[in-house]
């Protein structure tokens, strides 16, 4: 896929400024961890030369890794313009960069042109629009008997009340459902749910933490930018307000579906 937008001259795509601040010393921008992938990895029982399609890949580091380790080929497509760097960047670095291929553009209808072994929306599912609509176009990607992998949130435990759900910055209580319905609701879309890695709260700790150091660190060298205003905002009110309710109630995982 071309970016054709930087070929018409138009302003490049991009993701909201705040995230490229907070995120940018992230190479992974959800609350899992390097073990965590190499767990998941290594559950999917991957081969060498299987293809991988990652819609939402971010900085990179579950397709690098998986190249790296497991010998996967495969291609990442992300909106942020600096993730996607680093994405290539971290090819580079692990030896992979003609294993893996990154693009920066929107992943939002995307389908691979040769199908693919694996094709994953970790964390990104409002690419199409929610989970079953990610699946979906993942699934026009995929070869007969593939893996889907989704990432998504889920409730540990129902908040208390709207106003708190709001706080784990989900819109409503009825944003997310508890684990048992999640996997229920992959069945209803005619998948078997074949494996699922979980987040833990050392995963949700270095997504959410490692943001408040980089905003430190930013406001220190911009203090008359623009954004200093509301990240200064963010940096003061966003520790306890992660300790207080997401990380008590949201959890986070990766599900490996197989169509029935």
């Amino acid at each position: 896929m071309k970016n054709s937008n930087l070929a018409q001259g138009v302003p490049a795509l991009d993701i909201p400024r705040i995230f490229n601040i907070s995120e940018s010393a992230h190479r992974i921008h959800n609350p899992f961890t390097q073990e965590k992938y190499a767990t998941l990895g290594a559950a999917l029982r991957l081969e060498p030369g299987t293809r991988v399609l990652d819609l939402g890949s971010g900085s990179g580091e579950m397709l690098c890794t998986w190249a790296r380790d497991y010998g996967i080929v495969g291609v990442g497509i992300d909106m942020s313009r600096l993730f996607s760097e680093q994405a290539k960047f971290r090819a580079e670095e692990l030896g992979v960069a003609d294993r893996v291929e990154f693009i920066h553009g929107d992943a939002a209808g995307y389908v691979a042109e040769e199908k693919v072994g694996v094709a994953g929306c970790v964390g990104a599912t409002w690419i199409g629009g929610g989970v079953a609509g990610t699946i979906e176009l993942l699934a026009k990607s995929l070869r007969p008997g593939g893996i889907i992998l989704v990432g998504e949130p889920y409730w540990l435990r129902m908040p208390p009340s709207e106003d708190v759900a709001k706080e784990c910055h989900a819109g409503a209580i009825s944003d997310f459902l508890l684990l048992p319905e999640l996997i229920a609701s992959f069945c209803g879309l005619g998948y078997d749910v074949v494996e699922m890695v979980l987040a833990d709260q050392e995963g949700w700790d270095r997504y959410e933490a490692a943001k408040w150091l980089t905003m430190r660190r930013w406001l220190e060298a911009n203090p008359d930018d623009d954004l200093a205003e509301g990240i200064r905002a963010q940096l003061t009110s966003e520790p306890e307000r992660y300790a207080a309710c997401t990380r008590e109630y949201l959890g986070w995982g990766v599900f490996a579906l197989m169509a029935r």
